[in-house]
Order: C-alpha cells, then sequence, then structure tokens
C-alpha cells in the first residue's frame, strides 16, 4: 500500500505544478482577450467598469488576481474525483455501521482512498467471517442441545418407567423383575455412552481433550481391541478377521484416545454390517504411514449420505431411534482424533463392501530413540 501521507503529498505536489502550468497557458492568452475587452469598454458605456480598472494599473492587478484564482480553480478541477470517491466512501461505510456488513466499497482511482477501502474492505470482510463463525456456532449449540436432548430423553424416559414399576412392586415374579432390572440397567448402560461423546466431543471442540502421546504398536492395539469384541461380535453372529504385517507399526499417539477411535469404528461397522457375517481389520504401512482399515459387508453407505457421515448428529438413518444407530458423535470424534493426530480418516462403500480407513504418521527412528 506503500506511505498514505508521502503518497498524498507526492499527488498534491504534481496536482499544483499542473495547476500552474495550466494557468501560464491561460494567461498567455489573456493580453489579447483584455485587450479586446478594454476596446470594448470604451466602446459601449455599459462597460465603464473596465475603464476604471485599466485606468487603476489593468493587467498588473487582474493578472495575479487571475493566476491565483485559476490555481485554485485548477487545484478543485483535479481533486472533484477524489472528493465524489470519499462520498462514496462515507456511505459504504454508514450502511456497514448500520449492520450491513455485506456492503463493500468500490476500488476505484489510485490514491490514499484507494488504500483507505481496500483496508475497510478488508475489515468488513473479517467482520462478516466472524459474525458468521459466531452464527454457525450458535447453531451448532442449538443443534448439540436439541439432539442430545431428544437422544437422552428416550432411554431416561424408559429407565424412569422400569425403576418405577419395580419400585410399585409392579410385577408378578422375580423372574419379571429380573426382566426390568436388566432393561433398566440396559437404558443407565446407553445413557452413559451418550453423556461419554457428548462429554468427550465438547472437550474435543474446546481443545481440552486430555493427550498423553507414547509410541503405541498401531497393530498390535488394533489386534488387542478385536479379540476383546470377540464375544460381542458372536452375540451379533459375526466374525472377526484380521490381517497385520509382521513387523511392528509405531506411531505416536494417545492410546485411549486410538482406542477410542477403534471402537466407534467397530461398533459402526457391528450395527451396520450384521448382514454381511463378517468384519474385516487391517493394519499395513503404506510409506511413512500407517494404514488401518475396518471393513464391513452389510448394506452400503448411500452415496448422497457418504460425504456426511463423519459430521456431527449424522446418520445415515434420519429418525435417530435408539434402536438404529447412536448419538451420531461417534464418527465425528474419531475424525477429530485421528486429525488431532496429524493424520486423515475416510469411507467408502459400494454394493460389496463398506470402508472406513484412516492414515497416521509412522514414527521414524529418530523420534524412537528420543521416546
Amino acid at each position: 500500500m506503500g506511505n498514505p501521507a508521502r503518497k498524498m503529498i507526492r499527488r498534491l505536489i504534481l496536482q499544483l505544478i499542473a495547476s500552474m502550468l495550466l494557468t501560464v497557458v491561460f494567461l498567455s492568452f489573456f493580453d489579447r482577450i483584455y485587450d479586446a475587452v478594454i476596446r470594448m469598454a470604451y466602446r459601449y458605456p455599459s462597460l465603464r467598469l473596465f475603464q476604471i480598472v485599466n485606468s487603476l494599473g489593468g493587467v498588473r492587478i487582474i493578472v495575479p488576481l487571475m493566476a491565483g484564482a485559476l490555481v485554485i480553480v485548477f487545484m478543485c478541477l483535479f481533486n472533484l474525483p477524489r472528493y465524489l470517491y470519499y462520498g462514496k466512501i462515507l456511505r459504504s461505510v454508514e450502511r456497514v455501521s448500520s449492520g450491513d456488513v455485506r456492503e463493500t466499497i468500490p476500488v476505484q482511482q489510485n490514491n490514499e482512498l484507494t488504500d483507505l477501502a481496500r483496508g475497510i474492505n478488508g475489515l468488513v470482510r473479517r467482520m462478516h467471517a466472524s459474525l458468521e463463525e459466531e452464527r454457525r456456532a450458535e447453531q451448532t449449540k442449538n443443534e448439540l442441545i436439541t439432539n442430545m436432548s431428544h437422544d437422552l430423553r428416550t432411554p431416561l424416559t424408559s429407565l424412569m418407567g422400569y425403576l418405577e414399576l419395580v419400585d410399585q412392586d409392579r410385577y408378578r415374579d422375580e423372574v419379571e423383575l429380573r426382566h426390568y432390572v436388566a432393561i433398566a440397567n440396559e437404558k443407565a448402560v446407553r445413557l452413559n455412552e451418550l453423556i461419554r461423546d457428548l462429554f468427550d466431543y465438547t472437550r474435543m471442540q474446546n481443545r481440552q481433550l486430555p493427550s498423553e502421546r507414547h509410541p503405541i504398536d498401531l497393530a498390535e492395539l488394533a489386534g488387542q481391541l478385536l479379540t476383546e469384541y470377540r464375544l460381542s461380535l458372536l452375540e451379533q453372529g459375526m466374525e472377526g478377521r484380521m490381517s497385520r504385517p509382521a513387523g511392528m507399526l509405531q506411531v505416536l499417539g494417545d492410546a485411549r484416545q486410538l482406542t477410542r477411535v477403534f471402537e466407534n469404528l467397530l461398533s459402526n461397522a457391528m450395527h451396520y454390517g450384521k448382514s454381511g457375517k463378517f468384519i474385516d481389520m487391517t493394519v499395513r504401512r503404506e510409506g511413512q504411514t500407517a494404514v488401518a482399515e475396518i471393513i464391513n459387508y452389510g448394506d452400503p453407505i448411500p452415496s448422497v449420505d457418504l460425504p456426511y457421515v463423519f459430521d456431527r448428529f449424522y446418520r445415515v438413518e434420519k429418525s435417530r431411534s435408539e434402536h438404529t444407530g447412536g448419538s451420531g458423535l461417534g464418527l465425528a470424534i474419531a475424525k477429530g482424533i485421528i486429525e488431532g493426530h496429524g493424520g486423515s480418516i475416510e469411507a467408502q462403500s459400494d454394493e460389496g463392501r463398506t470402508v472406513f480407513r484412516f492414515r497416521l504418521p509412522l514414527l521414524d527412528n529418530q523420534q524412537l530413540k528420543k521416546s
């Protein structure tokens, strides 16, 4: 942009020089015009004023006055576009100050006002972006309250209902009592999962999720988790299969958080891949990256939904029933954790299989020594 004061002084000097040159050119023709006017003045009594001026000194009086007046006139003419542009800027600033943050100032000419217009436009753009971010944050907060209220209310209502039946001894025998208690426990577990998702997501959004990074063998971690899920898979009529390299694939990460990623992806695969009977988990090396895949062979994710599966509260099943999906935060939490570890996550789905794949940078030898 340059120094505005320097540009303004340079412009004024150039305008003054140009005004003086134009004045000189104009006055070079003045003698002829003056002689003609004086001759007419002595011929016509109505022009007697010019006779008086001529008798008092004539050209010696008029020329300095006219020169000064012409310099002022030419300076005003040179600055007229600038004054008009200044008016446009003022009107635009008034509209912005009244709340119209979409208003932009036209960038014209090439002077300090142009720099001012660009600066104000940049300020307005940042203000507009800030207001949009604030609006999105408010909308996100409202969505969070609305969606979580719905998801929490359903199991809480059931839990209170069955506990009320038990409290009022409204059961036929011990078998029915145990059935009510089991359902109440199931709802309590569901509530705990929802609250944990909500708590972790809000802490992640506020960058307050605790993290202790240590070298972790990603293949070993994946194998352990698949073993832990063996019984759950059998209960769902499914089987887990593992494919891993012979060596270690060490990444720098928080074991609890990466475990949460695998758990969320496995739970998602179990829920939506029941018809496929198998869940395959593969871990491999690609260059300096560790790649983990969780694959199920159930119904595919519709292509219209695929780009949004990692968005918060987005669920392929839209009814938000507790029997057909989770809180809608599991995949968003997984994405946040992986990206927080410097990696990336994606989903692919077709008629054959659905793959959730994430990548994490491998530790090199120097990092291993430091660790």
